[in-house]
């Protein structure tokens, strides 16, 4: 956990740090359970991904739902990867109007 691939600090070290530190002046170790859970997630990533699969997810459903109006689906996926999923929305006409 101290050394990168460049042989600098890892990403994470500073989640090691933090962790270490607890852990050697906690009573009992899970007391340290949120700074072991941050070091975890930077080291893996686990939530970053499960996140990043719910978005996917739904942008997959948000096409097919548009797929089936009787949008072709490359004229969704035009719309945007990310950006289709409905939260911000996209004006059709053209004119930039605000509220």
């Amino acid at each position: 956990s101290g050394f990168s691939y460049t042989g600098g600090r890892s990403r994470c070290f500073a989640y090691w740090q933090e962790f270490s530190k607890c852990y050697a002046e906690a009573d009992v170790p899970s007391q340290c359970r949120l700074q072991a859970d941050d070091y975890l997630e930077c080291l893996h990533h686990t939530k970053e991904i499960a996140h990043a699969k719910a978005v996917k997810a739904e942008f997959i459903k948000q096409a097919e739902h548009h797929a089936k109006e009787g949008r072709k689906v490359a004229d969704v996926l035009a719309d945007g990867v990310i950006v289709g999923v409905g939260l911000i929305q996209r004006d059709q006409g053209g004119e930039g109007k605000h509220k």
